[in-house]
């Protein structure tokens, strides 16, 4: 991956850093589905899957919140960083036995999709370890901010049923000054590319998501494919960071699927509130991430 849907958090193409591209940060209302990881794809709020039909539903449970979870735990080696763009992160995800699991499914051509947040959602990677035989994974990441992060690691062991998305809060020292989240807008910039959304996320609910890529004022025609899609976006809700990680409908080669300008996704929040999104993209060799903020309103209410 250049630099991993199921809402646990809004959070199923949320980052630049190890290989994602920068994010840029604009807000706006809507998000694609929830993918809840599933092994044939993936999907669940924190993981990755397949996208729910449209309509009202029950709200899908918070992801990410947990360091365990389903007899798996996150665990990192080290949760204390100084400051330097060039930290190598160290994990293993233990089974109930406290063991390192070493199987994984594949899941969008990765073993394991692995997220690095601010807590204050001013920065944003995507990036994805490798793993050595004793099931130790590791992977670069820049840390070059201080603050407290937040570490989601999407998987599904093979012994699994289903992916899992665990969370785990690592911490950089040094004089830390908590940024304000952008306030919503319907368009994100990522010089030269513009990103811009329309729809809106309400609570409980299959909403609709459309973001269009234009490149100096013209449709981007030719994104290339990212990890088996032309977008990923991942959701977080601001507050306790539920995550979301969601894919787009369609899929690069299926004969119906255009390599934009038009990314879609059907998502679910959980809840009515604030949520940051994170839309990887890749065009011209590089992957992109462009952000934004969304407010979800409560099942019912109008926009």
């Amino acid at each position: 991956m250049n630099a991993i849907a199921k809402v646990g958090a809004f959070a199923g193409a949320v980052v630049a850093l190890g290989g994602l591209g920068s994010a840029v940060g604009a807000s706006v209302g809507p998000i694609g589905e929830p993918e809840r990881p599933s092994h044939q794809e993936h999907g669940k709020a924190g993981g990755h899957g397949g996208h729910a039909g449209h309509g009202a539903k029950k709200a899908p449970a918070a992801t990410g919140l947990n360091v365990s979870e389903a007899g798996y735990t996150l665990d990192l080696v080290e949760d204390r960083y100084q400051r330097t763009a060039e930290a190598t992160l160290r994990f293993r995800i233990l089974g109930d036995d406290h063991e390192p699991v070493t199987r994984f499914a594949t899941a969008h051509g990765k073993k394991l999709h692995l997220i690095v947040v601010r807590r204050d959602l001013a920065t944003f990677q995507h990036v994805h370890p490798v793993m050595a035989a004793d099931g130790t994974w590791s992977v670069g990441a820049d840390l070059a901010e201080a603050g407290t992060y937040r570490v989601f690691a999407d998987f599904q062991p093979e012994a699994a049923d289903e992916g899992l998305t665990l969370g785990q809060d690592l911490f950089v020292g040094g004089t830390y000054e908590p940024q304000p989240l952008p306030a919503p807008a319907a368009t994100s910039t990522v010089s030269p590319y513009q990103v811009d959304l329309d729809g809106h996320l309400v609570a409980g609910k299959t909403s609709r998501l459309t973001l269009t890529v234009t490149k100096d004022g013209e449709p981007v025609t030719d994104l290339e494919p990212y990890l088996e899609a032309y977008g990923h976006l991942v959701a977080l809700r601001d507050g306790d960071l539920a995550y979301l990680h969601v894919h787009p409908e369609g899929a690069p080669g299926d004969g119906r699927t255009e390599p934009g300008p038009e990314i879609t996704f059907s998502a679910e929040v959980p809840s009515a509130g604030t949520y940051r999104l994170f839309l990887d993209f890749q065009h011209a060799g590089e992957v992109r991430t462009a952000a934004f903020t969304a407010v979800a309103s409560a099942h019912g209410t109008a926009h």
